[in-house]
């Protein structure tokens, strides 16, 4: 499956597994799969980390390069995985007045009880670091906050 890469991905793939090479030996935890995937601009869910071969502890299992290849491969192709577009789809369905703004208190909703939902401790600070501040009717401009959202690295 990793023959579907072109060049330039393998060299991104490889790049990126390399920063997860804490101990230079060609390995990495399989524990930052999820991460690396994300350092290459792919927003796989836990579930689809799990399908691949990520694990929830660290020092499980190791995975060399070429291991990692037909992982990146699988989740590049997966079509589950959602772009901007398709999450700006979404918020703008919470648009009431199709002004690019939506309530925070709906956000905060959305991501509290839908899809892979977040616990109240984890949203606190997505929230705090990637929300403008709300007007005074309580609505908050969601294209900068998706755009925060997607660019955050962990």
């Amino acid at each position: 499956m990793a023959a579907d890469l072109s060049a330039r991905d393998v060299e991104r793939a490889k790049f990126a597994f390399s920063i997860y090479d804490f101990e230079g030996k060609g390995t990495m935890d399989a524990f930052y799969v999820g991460d690396c995937l994300r350092a290459l601009n792919l927003n796989p869910t836990l579930a689809v980390i799990e399908k691949v071969g990520g694990k929830t502890k660290k020092k499980e299992k190791m995975l060399k390069v070429d291991d990692f290849l037909p992982i990146f491969a699988q989740v590049k192709k997966d079509k589950d995985a959602g772009s901007f577009e398709d999450f700006m789809e979404v918020l703008k369905l919470y648009d009431k007045t199709e002004n690019g703004t939506m309530l925070y208190a709906e956000l905060e909703h959305i991501l509290l009880s839908l899809g892979e939902r977040l616990e109240k401790s984890e949203l606190e600070p997505v929230l705090k670091d990637c929300c403008d501040e709300e007007d005074e009717d309580g609505f908050i401009p969601y294209e900068p906050f998706l755009k925060r959202v997607l660019a955050f690295k962990i």
